[in-house]
């Protein structure tokens, strides 16, 4: 709670214009925790670094703006391409081979070197639509969302094909017994079990996704990591801005595990499986 609302104040703030604290300046001055902490025996030895991480947090702010954007749509995009993969994967023919070498390819290629192809070597960010040009702080943002999400695509479409198997074949009978064609069968009966049965991997690659976001900085995309590279280039402190850095990831990778927690409670039907403990 304290996360998320730090974070939310920071960033409407920030697009309001500077209503609490002058845009790029932190919420709390971090004189003030510095000497708070200073008055404090046995915490005053780390009163100087507390004032320079809570000097940091604006940056860190809006590193962190551009990871959850990049990560949430990134991860939805892939999903709606990953279902018709995992679907042609399982009961296609010709797509089947199709399907089997998208996410062979993708998941058999580093990322890394995915993302250098889409923008060293094909230079997409120079195609972006003008409509879209200039919602990011640099067009590079919408190559990393490409990327990402061709990528994620085919490691969903894989969790996703393990669930559709896990679902008998004798409810696609049981649907075209009652007059479903086949891809409604599949659709109506077939793909509601499955995806719930995916929550958990689904999971997986979300909190995959957020670690990952990190190597959109080696395109020059400003997130959580680039930001603080950058301040770590500058005033040399690695050690305790990547601490921090990582004290950011795990907060959101466990954001992220309870959310995805509350869809798979919110979508289990009852009376169908036991609770898991926790």
């Amino acid at each position: 709670a304290l996360f998320w609302g730090w974070l939310v104040v920071s960033w409407l703030n920030r697009w309001l214009g500077g209503v609490l604290v002058p845009v790029g300046q932190p919420l709390v001055a971090p004189g003030s925790v510095e000497a708070a902490l200073a008055a404090v025996p046995g915490l005053a030895a780390y009163a100087a670094d507390a004032g320079f991480v809570v000097d940091l947090t604006p940056e860190l702010a809006r590193g962190t703006w551009l990871t959850v954007v990049i990560t949430g749509v990134s991860l939805v995009c892939g999903f709606f391409i990953a279902v018709p993969l995992a679907v042609a994967r399982v009961y296609g023919r010709f797509t089947a081979w199709l399907s089997l070498a998208y996410t062979e390819l993708l998941r058999g290629t580093p990322l890394l070197a995915q993302l250098f192809v889409l923008y060293y070597g094909l230079n997409l960010a120079a195609y972006v639509p003008g409509a879209l040009s200039g919602v990011f702080p640099r067009d590079v943002v919408w190559v990393a969302i490409l990327g990402f999400t061709l990528n994620g695509a085919a490691y969903q479409a894989e969790y996703i094909r393990g669930a559709v198997e896990s679902v008998g074949e004798g409810q696609i009978t049981a649907g075209r017994a009652i007059g479903l064609s086949k891809l409604e069968a599949i659709y109506h009966v077939v793909l509601p079990q499955a995806l719930r049965y995916a929550i958990p991997s689904w999971t997986n690659e979300f909190v995959y996704l957020i670690k990952y976001s990190s190597l959109a900085a080696f395109i020059t995309v400003p997130e959580l990591y680039y930001r603080a590279d950058q301040v770590a280039a500058e005033t040399f402190r690695y050690t305790l801005i990547f601490v921090v850095t990582g004290a950011v990831y795990l907060a959101l990778v466990l954001t992220a595990s309870k959310v995805m927690e509350g869809v798979d409670e919110r979508v289990a039907i009852p009376g169908l499986g036991a609770k898991r403990e926790r």
